[in-house]
């Protein structure tokens, strides 16, 4: 569903990483795993459909929205939900809060309207609070969550508009281990709805438990991708045997 191919990107004479090739298919879960300032972020970016390679392609259903006119790229961004690792709410009640992407794709026309399978605003509101646990809280202001609450009501924001990729960047690094299952549970549910998932994670064992493969971006690039299982239990880099048994130090 959505593939970067031999992508490079560089900010000013530091690159980030080079010749990177990751792809995410219908329902399945990735995780990039790796050190803190690694290009993770920036890598979740460029599968966003925000942030232009310097080389290579990335593409969803097979279209390179960096040749297509600007009316399609928007189209193709609007097919991809982000999940930040700090959770950026505005101000009202919870419900608002996870309409708002709802509200904006319905004022464009049918073509955009026809990328919504959920029934209606108020359902896709109602589903996706419940699927993180919060539907008690649907008409609670925003300022009265906790971190963890406020997080939780991100990923049903992103989930709302039924995405075809959803990108997670580190969801759950400052959660306590309730809101940790919650929002890995909530993974599950988008991969079981048939949503791509790319979780960025520093935490291997969130990888071990949500996903069906995952890429280990060391140095300035994927140094290997593979089936959950493989990657932890026998790597084919011998740099990624060494990262995950801790012998590897950035």
């Amino acid at each position: 569903m959505l593939r970067a191919t031999g992508v490079s990107r560089s900010y000013g004479d530091d690159t980030v990483f080079r010749d990177l090739t990751i792809d995410v298919d219908a329902g399945e879960v990735v995780a990039v795993i790796g050190p803190s300032g690694v290009g993770k972020t920036t890598l979740l970016r460029t599968l966003a459909l925000s942030l232009e390679p310097d080389e290579g392609r990335v593409k969803l259903d097979g279209t390179d929205p960096w040749t297509a006119d600007e009316a399609e790229r928007l189209v193709l961004r609007r097919r991809v939900g982000m999940v930040f690792q700090e959770a950026s709410l505005f101000a009202g009640t919870v419900a608002r809060n996870v309409e708002y992407g709802l509200r904006v794709r319905r004022s464009w026309s049918e073509r955009i309207a026809s990328l919504f399978r959920l029934s209606g605003a108020a359902d896709a509101v109602r589903e996706s609070l419940d699927v993180v646990g919060l539907t008690d809280k649907t008409d609670q202001p925003v300022d009265s969550l906790s971190g963890g609450e406020a997080q939780r009501v991100s990923f049903a924001r992103a989930l709302a508009y039924d995405p075809d990729v959803l990108l997670l960047d580190e969801p759950t690094s400052d959660l306590d281990p309730r809101n940790t299952a919650v929002i890995e549970d909530a993974v599950g549910e988008a991969s079981d709805r048939g949503i791509g998932v790319v979780v960025a994670t520093h935490d291997m064992h969130q990888a071990e438990r949500v996903a069906d493969r995952v890429a280990v971006l060391l140095d300035d690039g994927i140094t290997e991708v593979g089936p959950t299982a493989e990657i932890f239990e026998d790597p084919a880099d011998e740099r990624t045997r060494k990262f995950i048994s801790g012998e590897l130090v950035y």
